[in-house]
């Protein structure tokens, strides 16, 4: 689904506010509740939002949006984000990208680069990459999740083990203010942990809006990381954190003034 700019503002309300209605949405866009409900239709239809009388609410801490959802929130954000990360990549670098539609921008990103080595349990990625023959792709084996194309469970988890890389790309789906990393599927959490323990250095890539989340798993710590790149932080005790533990902090929203 294509999210026009009165859905993308009604969704970014609906994470700030837990729900909308659909008279105060009409209201502020200046447009019909008609044209409003059919707008939550849509959204709802796609699993960004969840329908309820006179509105919508925005889905809990404990449920993940949908996967085609997920890659049309903030997707310019995503892209500049992915840009941003593949400057910190030499050509004839080793490196794990993790699932998540974030650390898929950055595998789009890689397609000027030589020589690489990238190993990653996201089929989308692979899928991208393969295309190329200056990059050698290497996927994990294991439990195919059918929503997004990521592999998890223990076998993925062991296969990562048996590398030691230059760099790894990870995504979160919630970041807290004391640092936190957090995910919905603790198989997902095991192999993104592996990555961080066989990795040299560290990139997270995540936007903004993942400030505004929250999710049940914990994958580890913002110290655990090199460099964070996000389009904005809001956060001040995220600022502190990063000076605190040497975190490169990349804004690309500050980057494009």
């Amino acid at each position: 689904m294509f999210l026009t700019d009165r859905q993308t503002e009604i969704v970014a309300i609906a994470k700030s506010s837990g729900r909308v209605l659909v008279e105060e949405l009409a209201s502020r866009f200046s447009v019909t509740p008609q044209t409003i409900r059919k707008d939550l239709n849509d959204l709802c239809d796609a699993q960004v939002l969840i329908r309820i009388h006179g509105g919508a609410t925005f889905p809990s801490g404990t449920e993940n949006v949908k996967y085609e959802a997920r890659r049309q929130i903030a997707a310019s954000e995503k892209q500049a984000i992915g840009m941003a990360a593949v400057e910190l990549i030499p050509s004839g670098a080793s490196l794990f990208i993790n699932i998540g539609t974030t650390t898929e921008a950055v595998g789009e990103a890689l397609a000027n680069h030589h020589e690489l080595m990238v190993i990653t349990n996201n089929i989308n990625v692979a899928n991208r990459l393969r295309l190329f023959p200056a990059i050698e792709v290497v996927i994990a084996g294991g439990v195919v999740r059918g929503s997004d194309g990521g592999i998890v469970g223990e076998a993925a988890v062991d296969f990562i083990r048996q590398f030691k890389v230059d760099y790894a790309v990870i995504g979160a789906s919630a970041i807290d203010a004391d640092g936190a990393l957090l995910d919905y599927d603790f198989r997902e959490v095991k192999v993104a942990q592996a990555i961080i323990a066989n990795a040299r250095h560290v990139i997270l890539v995540a936007d903004s809006t993942k400030f505004e989340r929250t999710a049940p798993v914990r994958i580890g710590q913002l110290s655990q990381v090199h460099t964070f790149i996000t389009d904005h932080c809001p956060v001040a005790s995220i600022r502190n954190l990063c000076l605190e533990n040497n975190v490169k902090l990349i804004e690309t929203s500050s980057r494009s003034r």
